[in-house]
């Protein structure tokens, strides 16, 4: 397989230039250009430079998004001075790097222990046009740089953060340190910090004009290798180093039969023996909405196909039945830069089984009324399962398809044994 069809490669740490120690300069990591405006980060001194699981270090993972990005060690901004030398020999190292283009220049910082002497340095770059740090709930009640500022917050600000010149505050419950999105911290919060990632590229490119990538048809690009070539090589070549697919059916069949892959090697192996050569060819997928995000394409659509084969990431272990089926899906797909890093794709699975014959119209109540009545003797409670079939897809093409609120009419009723 060729560097192409694999995908994103971070860069190998021997390329990495380091213009004096403690500052590290990372190209973009895209698959159709080799340029991108400047970023510079604060990041933990013990930031090493290989990713510890599925989740890429803060200079990877701007690079994936296609900034040139100088990484900063917080160890050398512990005095404003030095702050100022270091963001000073960035910013020449940005200048002089040729994968860089564009005037206008970000600042994160991860460790807010540094923020302080971090904003006063700003105040002596020009250039620097947006901030970004994750704070603790020590966040100072009002803020007077001039530089735009977006704060992060564990857990809730002590008092309300007084913005201006488009500064902005957004707290997270979850997290209890600020190192809730630095990956292999203790405190570091995977849900979090991927809310906290998409504010920042909002923030950030709107103040430093991009970059920005066409989404939709680097999704459409993925779909088309996925149900139409059914290229494994050339659809992994869509995404980043590390991807990942959860599939995730809303009723109707356990957990333990999500499908999907989290990695490079597992996620391809998933697509090669699971999926893409499992859907019949008759498989047709209608678009019934798109929202367009800074870094995802949402879908709705309805997936339509003829069971004539076993299809083991939608239905596992169920034998071709011959039967026509077309199910409501709704996709959310987070886009890095201008490749894809991951896909949540969710569907009614109970729509499936009774469209396959497979789920009864009533199933067994074990419990007793909420008034304490138990079913008589030789008998028992069975409740009307709460599933459609094609008319789910109905529903969602056509709203006056399917008349609403009959299912409200259920009823428990009581059977023999």
């Amino acid at each position: 397989m060729s560097s192409s069809d694999k995908g994103g490669v971070a860069l190998d740490p021997a390329e990495l230039k380091s213009p004096t120690p403690g500052i590290l300069l990372h190209q973009p990591l895209l698959k159709c250009a080799a340029r991108g405006p400047p970023l510079i980060l604060i990041t933990a001194s013990s930031l090493s430079l290989q990713p510890a699981s599925d989740v890429p270090e803060p200079p990877q993972k701007w690079a994936e998004e296609g900034f040139t990005v100088a990484a900063i060690q917080d160890s050398v901004c512990r005095e404003v001075d030095a702050a100022e030398r270091a963001i000073s020999v960035a910013e020449r190292a940005l200048e002089e790097c040729v994968a860089c283009e564009g005037s206008k220049v970000g600042v994160l910082v991860y460790d807010y222990t540094v923020w302080e002497t971090v904003k006063k340095a700003l105040a002596s770059k020009p250039n620097i046009v947006a901030a970004v740090v994750y704070a603790d709930a020590s966040t100072p009640a009002a803020e007077t740089n001039s530089t735009p500022i977006l704060y992060h917050v564990a857990g809730k600000a002590n008092q309300k953060l007084q913005t201006s010149n488009g500064s902005a505050i957004h707290e997270y419950p979850k997290p209890k340190s600020p190192h809730f999105a630095t990956p292999g911290h203790d405190s570091f919060h995977y849900s979090s910090e991927s809310v906290s990632h998409t504010r920042n590229l909002t923030f950030l490119k709107k103040h430093m004009g991009g970059p920005y990538f066409d989404l939709e048809a680097i999704w459409d690009e993925h779909t088309y290798f996925e149900f139409a070539e059914r290229s494994v090589e050339k659809t992994m070549g869509t995404m980043v180093e590390e991807p990942y697919v959860n599939h995730i059916p809303t009723a109707g069949i356990r957990s333990d039969t999500m499908t999907g892959g989290v990695g490079r090697d597992r996620l391809s192996n998933f697509y090669r023996r699971h999926f893409i050569f499992s859907n019949p060819d008759d498989t047709e997928l209608e678009l019934v909405s798109r929202t367009v995000g800074i870094d995802r394409v949402i879908d709705e659509f309805v997936f339509s196909f003829t069971h004539n084969k076993e299809i083991d990431w939608l239905i596992p272990g169920i034998p071709p039945t011959g039967k026509p089926v077309t199910v409501p899906f709704t996709s959310v797909v987070n886009i890095r830069g201008d490749r894809l890093y991951h896909e949540h794709i969710a569907w009614d699975q109970a729509s499936v089984l009774v469209q396959l014959g497979l789920m009864p119209a009533y199933l067994p109540y074990p419990y007793p009324l909420p008034d304490g009545t138990k079913p008589g003797a030789g008998k028992r409670f069975e409740y009307k399962v709460p599933a459609a079939g094609a008319d789910t897809a109905k529903k969602i093409l056509d709203r006056n398809s399917v008349p609403s609120n009959e299912m409200l009419e259920y009823k428990i009723r009581e059977v023999d044994i």
